[in-house]
């Protein structure tokens, strides 16, 4: 496929998204500290000023400051059918070794402790401790195509201030839908230069361009209207791709083509096997997933899981039949535990799982087993780990579950 021409790949934002957009960076964001440390409220324009400001004076090279993700979607379309969580923010930097990333932590930190409140004595305050007190989450990476780093800001109810530092990144997007980057160095420029009042026209005084990594905006723009499902290179595409693919089917996103949905299905269930072979550890990045992406949205887990167990079930082609089984019972599992949480049954102690016993049993002698033999456990209260066993689940609900 020839490559997109640079003009289609980019976009000026009208009147009216440009005010979306001054409102999403001027709204304050709480960073909720641990222990005794403070709720600092920030707006996500000073940070990323005083982050890129911080930054180029310890002499790293800040190409541009983009909004990436659902909500440069959001801003886009705003009635989309997906509600933005994090406010997903890329530094284009350059990054010649590993050294800078430790630039940009102390970078970060020191802005944090800028904006603690008048009074605290900030010269007592180490770089580690501000980790421990504001950042849920540090990643990086340094590798032949990948040169990046994230530092997330922590926030109680999941809308988290995500700084990504990127140098180098193989894969930008999952899906057209979320390939939008909006380019915010004219409006930063403008915040420094005024002081804008949440009234003022900002489209009058410059042009904002926003780009889709997919590489046809106005596709992804058609996409992003109709909810509708494509991508490209569907085999870049990383394992938590496969989570993200069900929770567009949940918002009632459909296919582009039902003709190549398929084989973007078997990609992505392959890869998410790769990425996350154990049983444990699928159950980990689900639960995680869940968390992130649907806070004030308990009752779409559900349906969320069984979409997501449908999936897997459908498209699997690369594991063994009771690997399959054991990832389809976790699953199931999980659901179950999402609906006692929602007392949409009574309490999830309330439903037996019985296995079938391993066809070796069946042809056992052994007096012990001359009678049938069912291996069962509850669904534990707490965090209690649950074991799978490779063989069918059998659901007997005693309160009337259909």
């Amino acid at each position: 496929m020839s490559e997109k021409k640079p003009s289609q790949r980019f976009h000026s934002l009208n009147s009216e998204q440009v005010e979306v957009l001054h409102q999403v960076l001027s709204e304050v964001v709480p960073i909720h500290g641990r222990g005794n440390f403070p709720t600092l409220e920030l707006r996500p324009r000073d940070i990323i000023i005083a982050v890129r400001a911080r930054l180029q004076k310890q002499g790293i090279t800040v190409r541009d400051v983009r909004l990436n993700g659902s909500t440069a979607s959001h801003v886009l379309v705003r009635d989309n059918g997906t509600s933005y969580k994090d406010l997903d923010i890329i530094f284009g930097v350059e990054l010649p070794s590993q050294e800078e990333f430790q630039v940009i932590k102390e970078s970060v930190l020191g802005c944090l402790l800028d904006c603690l409140p008048v009074g605290v004595n900030r010269e007592r305050i180490s770089s580690a401790t501000m980790k421990e007190a504001y950042v849920q989450k540090m990643v990086k990476v340094f590798n032949e195509h990948d040169r990046w780093s994230l530092i997330s800001l922590s926030n109680n109810s999941g809308k988290n201030l995500e700084l990504k530092f990127v140098s180098a990144l193989r894969r930008q997007f999952e899906f057209s839908v979320d390939s939008f980057q909006i380019i915010l160095d004219r409006l930063l420029e403008s915040y420094m230069q005024q002081d804008q009042s949440d009234k003022t026209d900002l489209s009058e005084h410059f042009i904002v361009l926003a780009e889709s990594m997919y590489g046809d905006f106005e596709a992804a723009m058609d996409h992003l209207r109709y909810r509708l499902i494509a991508t490209r290179n569907p085999e870049e595409i990383r394992g938590g791709g496969l989570l993200k693919y069900s929770n567009l089917l949940v918002r009632d996103y459909r296919p582009a083509s039902e003709t190549q949905i398929k084989t973007l299905e078997r990609y992505m269930c392959s890869r998410f096997f790769i990425d996350f072979p154990d049983v444990q550890e699928q159950q980990r990045k689900i639960l995680s997933y869940l968390k992130n992406h649907f806070i004030g949205e308990e009752r779409s887990k559900y349906q969320y899981l069984m979409t997501l167990r449908r999936v897997i079930d459908d498209s699997t082609v690369c594991l063994m039949g009771h690997e399959r089984r054991q990832t389809l019972n976790m699953i199931t599992v999980l659901a179950l535990k999402v609906l006692g949480e929602q007392n949409i049954i009574p309490n999830t102690d309330h439903v037996t799982c019985f296995y079938q016993p391993a066809p070796y049993l069946a042809e056992h002698t052994a007096p012990y087993l001359a009678e049938p033999s069912y291996c069962s456990y509850y669904i534990p209260q707490g965090g209690s780990t649950l074991l799978y066993q490779p063989y069918p689940l059998h659901l007997h609900p005693q309160t009337g579950l259909v």
